[in-house]
């Protein structure tokens, strides 16, 4: 059932830059949604929006079956746990918590009853009588969520809320944060640039690029089968080839060039409008040294050229466990990851094996 629903918004600064136009989103209740993008794509302005820190110019904003377009931040439920924490520093822990709730006029022992319990949720019991200073940056965090939830809200949102601590304390608190929004069933958004953060906690994650969400799926979907050139380059594709021909057959698509020719199995991820660009990551290809290697006839047959292109290596780079390889052919150069005890030399003649099973076709 759908809790939240964006439907034709748009939003601009100074009336005349459009950050969202004829913007969509639907979100289903009890559901986690990350919104995910590089700097300036909107999925700011859109949990802004949805807040109610921002007015829409036009389009309409519904919760819930009602119509919250029009209305204030202050009459909105929302808990909104910041990136800065926002924790005020002359309050204790268990006052910080309450803030919402006193504001509310809630009674006293509805305080004390309520704040024990979101300290307990978020492993904080005992740091009642502390101060911001005396905490940790992951435990500020937890306050900081504990504030947000403590008010019971209808829906949680979050703002880039890990980008402040280290990199070892983002993962607890990622583990954290995903098993609170489980344990009380809340609607959450959450907004950040960080992939594997988005991937690990997500329902769904919303892709977003220049105010537009490029594809709105299960992280698992996104990984395999982006459906954008934009998509499958922000999760880390990085080879890229455009056919002249493309032919769907039972199960397959067969696509081909003058150098050669690629067959790709359908699944459940497959474009289905006629694109003949595929991509591939860098570590699906298989690099081995050259052998014989018969030349594409022109016609799409199964001859072992079939999803095969040899070249040079240009590039050797070491990156730990595996060596990187720029390779040359008369297709372009592609990226080739490959965990190996000898590397290939700069020069050295190669041959590139790209699986149908890792070809995914992208407008």
């Amino acid at each position: 059932m759908t809790l939240l629903a964006l439907e034709n918004v748009s939003v601009a600064y100074d009336h005349q830059h459009y950050i969202l136009r004829d913007f969509n989103l639907n979100i289903e209740r009890g559901q986690f949604i990350s919104l995910l993008g590089p700097s300036g794509c909107g999925k700011t302005t859109t949990l802004r929006l949805i807040a109610g820190f921002l007015e829409a110019k036009s389009g309409q904003f519904t919760f819930n079956g009602k119509n919250y377009t029009k209305v204030p931040v202050n009459k909105r439920n929302f808990g909104f746990v910041f990136q800065s924490y926002a924790l005020f520093p002359h309050l204790s822990i268990f006052e910080n918590v309450a803030f919402g709730l006193r504001l509310r006029k809630v009674s006293d022992s509805e305080i004390a009853k309520r704040v024990s319990r979101m300290l307990e949720i978020v492993s904080l019991t005992g740091y009642e009588k502390r101060f911001p200073k005396e905490l940790s940056g992951g435990q500020k965090q937890r306050v900081a969520i504990a504030r947000a939830l403590v008010i019971e809200p209808d829906l949680l949102l979050f703002d880039e809320p890990l980008s402040n601590l280290d990199a070892n304390l983002r993962v607890n608190m990622r583990v954290e944060i995903r098993r609170i929004q489980q344990e009380l069933g809340i609607t959450t958004v959450y907004v950040s640039h960080d992939q594997e953060e988005c991937f690990s906690i997500s329902d769904q994650v919303a892709i977003m690029n220049n105010g537009v969400i490029e594809q709105l799926d299960r992280p698992s979907t996104i990984f395999k089968y982006p459906r954008t050139e934009f998509v499958a380059k922000f999760i880390g594709f990085s080879n890229f080839i455009e056919f002249a021909y493309r032919e769907d057959r039972d199960g397959e698509i067969w696509l081909k060039d003058k150098a050669t020719s690629f067959r790709v199995p359908k699944h459940a991820g497959t474009d289905k409008s006629g694109g003949r660009k595929i991509a591939i990551r860098p570590e699906d290809i298989n690099i081995t040294a050259d052998s014989p290697f018969i030349p594409s006839t022109g016609q799409i047959d199964t001859g072992k050229e079939l999803n095969q292109v040899a070249g040079a290596v240009m590039v050797s780079t070491f990156l730990g466990r595996s060596y990187q390889y720029v390779v040359r052919t008369e297709m372009g150069d592609f990226t080739v990851n490959r965990e190996m005890e000898e590397p290939y030399a700069n020069g050295q003649k190669v041959l590139l094996t790209f699986p149908g099973d890792k070809l995914v076709i992208v407008n």
